[in-house]
């Protein structure tokens, strides 16, 4: 599965991509660090899952994750936040999944399965 992660945190990026490329099938493509970055990797690359910001740097949720949909059809989104309460707005708005970045890293994993078998 290819995976494309979108956050403006260099650590949290590096954090990402240490726990995914350890898990077999899984390989990170790209880094995006703002909505325009993510645009741009997503019309290069059509990645099977984004692993995306909630609070991402140019991001307004209905439209970017619209026009994400509209590039690539088949594409998973898991939405990330340091703020629990935001995965209401993030479920409403179209993602397949939130993880709040308090989670433990078992949680994301489990989230990444479960959209992408």
């Amino acid at each position: 599965m290819r995976v494309l992660l979108a956050d403006d945190q260099a650590k949290v990026r590096s954090a990402l991509r240490l726990l995914l490329e350890q898990q077999p099938g899984l390989q990170v493509i790209g880094e995006a660090v703002d909505a325009q970055g993510l645009l741009d990797w997503i019309k290069v690359t059509c990645p099977d899952l984004v692993l995306l910001d909630w609070e991402l740097p140019g991001f307004q949720a209905d439209d970017l994750l619209l026009t994400l949909f509209d590039l690539c059809p088949n594409l998973a989104v898991i939405a990330l936040s340091g703020r629990p309460e935001a995965s209401r707005a993030a479920l409403a708005a179209g993602v397949d999944a939130f993880v709040s970045k308090g989670d433990p890293p078992d949680r994301l994993l489990a989230a990444v399965r479960g959209c992408c078998p």
